[in-house]
């Protein structure tokens, strides 16, 4: 494995660390407070059924975490050349849990833009994830860079694209 490759692995691990930690940390209170900012802009559910429907939100949250968690690990186990998926891909079907106690409640889909019903056709509440700093910490958004980074240094050493490159800036 060359040095280049190397620093790439580096990179991945490092940021791959950070988004699953950021994920198990928190992925569980995004969902709540998805759930809680379209069941209480809708305005139509009773004090119970707001109630039930947070207590559900509470154990999707975990569920969906734990989903995501196993879901990147099993995607930063592969060889970079065989990821089919990104890590951004993945957190974003967080919101498919919080989805799912949003129907169960009764609250209808929301009117999004055409880009985004374009761009997410699966996520009528419009909550899916931009990107994962939206999770709550700044630091994930970095993470993600620096995984990318990586991949994309691990796959260019070995095309031989970083051939006389001296990793200084142009």
């Amino acid at each position: 494995m060359s040095g280049t490759e190397a620093d790439g692995y580096a990179l991945m691990t490092q940021g791959a660390a950070v988004l699953i930690d950021g994920v198990g940390r928190l992925g569980p209170a995004w969902v709540v407070r998805s759930v809680t900012a379209l069941i209480d802009a809708w305005g139509k559910l009773d004090d119970h059924s707001r109630g039930g429907a947070i207590a559900a939100a509470t154990v999707a949250g975990e569920r969906a975490a734990t989903r995501v968690e196993t879901e990147l690990r099993l995607l930063f186990a592969l060889d970079p050349a065989a990821q089919r998926a990104t890590p951004l891909e993945i957190i974003r079907s967080l919101f498919r849990e919080a989805s799912e106690v949003l129907r169960a409640a009764g609250v209808p889909p929301v009117v999004r833009d055409p880009f985004e019903t374009r761009a997410f056709p699966d996520d009528p509440y419009g909550i899916v994830l931009k990107n994962p700093a939206e999770l709550g910490d700044d630091e994930l958004g970095g993470a993600l860079l620096a995984w990318g980074l990586g991949k994309a240094k691990v796959l260019r050493s070995r095309a031989g694209g970083d051939a006389g490159r001296s990793g200084g800036t142009a």
